[in-house]
């Protein structure tokens, strides 16, 4: 029993070399350092940065006196709140408090810190210039069930309730813009608005009672990246848009940026320097200048890639039309997963640099956050290099049932691969 926190290590897989089409004879995994974006004058540490920024947090958090804490006295109340207030259900987690409190400790304790805080402002500020020029991002990597939901409820109320009682401060701000990958998850987002009957604010009891009525004041839009595409302003035939072009330049009835924003986000158009959270944020990145991986991929997996591509570049390029009509002030990312995915131009699994937190799976597991998952004994073959079962897609893809399901046969687990 290991007596204190494992710290955070990451292994990223091997990708194959360009003529070789099997991995018979690879090595399988190596530790990674986060380099995927390191250059000779710009190198990123992601294992040390994640683990000092975890232990500073840690000594500012023994802190006994709030009043050296270096937050405001705002924020000091809602930390004694998370971390000592009897709840009639469920406290927050610790996972979930960890990484609120990182949020707050790089946006207002390390800037009072001098060089020591600022050498993690200027990690987090090449590394977003690097990957996503004009966007300052920040990500928080908590495992799937640790409750990232309950995260972006503490994050709005912490600034919201700042920015209301300290409406001249550049820190903070009532605006927010939720982007998730998907409809259902959008939905599922809507405890996040404080008038809602099911608000986490509430039957979570995040926030004090006397500092509710502040969370009214906030503007929250929840929407899929989805809707940043530009639409057509009306509907033409392909006759009809050839009729009124005729020989002249091609017609564009797409809708401005600044369309697009009055469509999807209309209560933040007056709001400057809104807050982004990403939820599944390992979608939106911008792929590596020059890349020629999804060239060099084949059938599915170069499919893929492409599709991939097209979402992270279309969220992406979404949220920096954003910031170029309203202003972001930063952008948070959760996931459980903050990695580069296959096609990006960066080696698949290479960590996002701009990481600065990371409750691990193996954290969750340990804290009995999320069930203990079962390894499949079945599949211990002696001889084997790797385990059929961890890449389980590659052996059972020719073997599943196309269109007629129902006559298909059940299938069986234990059947030899062809």
């Amino acid at each position: 029993m290991a007596e204190s926190r494992r710290i955070a290590e990451f292994i990223t897989p091997i990708p194959l070399p360009r003529k070789r089409r099997t991995a018979a004879n690879q090595p399988q995994f190596v530790f990674d350092e986060g380099k995927g974006l390191s250059t000779a004058e710009q190198q990123y540490q992601a294992t040390a940065i994640i683990n000092e920024v975890r232990r500073r947090v840690d000594q500012w958090r023994t802190i006994p006196n709030p009043n050296d804490w270096h937050v405001t006295p705002e924020t000091a109340r809602l930390l004694q709140h998370w971390r000592q207030y009897s709840f009639n259900s469920f406290r927050p987690f610790f996972c979930q408090v960890e990484a609120v409190e990182t949020a707050i400790w790089l946006t207002e304790v390390a800037p009072d810190l001098g060089r020591d805080g600022r050498i993690f402002l200027d990690h987090i500020a090449n590394a977003s210039n690097d990957a996503n020029p004009g966007l300052l991002r920040i990500a928080l990597k908590m495992a799937t069930g640790s409750g990232k939901t309950a995260v972006m409820a503490m994050m709005i109320a912490w600034q919201t309730i700042n920015a209301v009682r300290r409406p001249n401060s550049s820190k903070f701000t009532r605006g927010f813009l939720m982007v998730t990958p998907g409809l259902t998850i959008r939905d599922r987002l809507r405890v996040l608005k404080p008038n809602d009957p099911d608000s986490y604010y509430r039957t979570l009891q995040l926030v004090p009672n006397d500092m509710l009525s502040d969370l009214d004041k906030a503007k929250i839009v929840i929407t899929n990246y989805h809707a940043f595409r530009l639409r057509d302003r009306m509907e033409l035939s392909r006759g009809g848009r050839s009729l009124l072009q005729g020989r002249g330049d091609a017609l564009n009835t797409l809708e401005t940026e600044g369309q697009m924003i009055q469509r999807v986000m209309p209560e933040l158009m007056g709001i400057k320097n809104i807050l982004v959270i990403n939820d599944e944020a390992h979608h939106c990145y911008r792929a590596k200048p020059g890349a020629e991986e999804v060239e060099i991929l084949k059938g599915e997996d170069k499919k893929e890639a492409e599709e991939n591509n097209k979402a992270a570049r279309l969220w992406l390029s979404g949220l920096e039309m954003v910031n170029r009509k309203l202003g972001i002030a930063h952008v948070i990312d959760l996931s459980a997963t903050p990695f580069f995915l296959r096609g990006s131009g960066y080696a698949e699994g290479t960590l996002f640099p701009w990481t600065m937190s990371d409750f691990s799976l193996m954290d969750a597991i340990e804290c009995g956050i999320v069930k203990l998952p079962r390894v499949p004994i079945a599949d211990n073959i002696p001889g084997g290099q790797m385990p059929r079962f961890r890449n389980l897609w590659e052996h059972i893809r020719t073997r599943m049932p196309k269109k007629n399901r129902i006559n298909s046969g059940p299938l069986d687990p234990l059947r030899p691969a062809r």
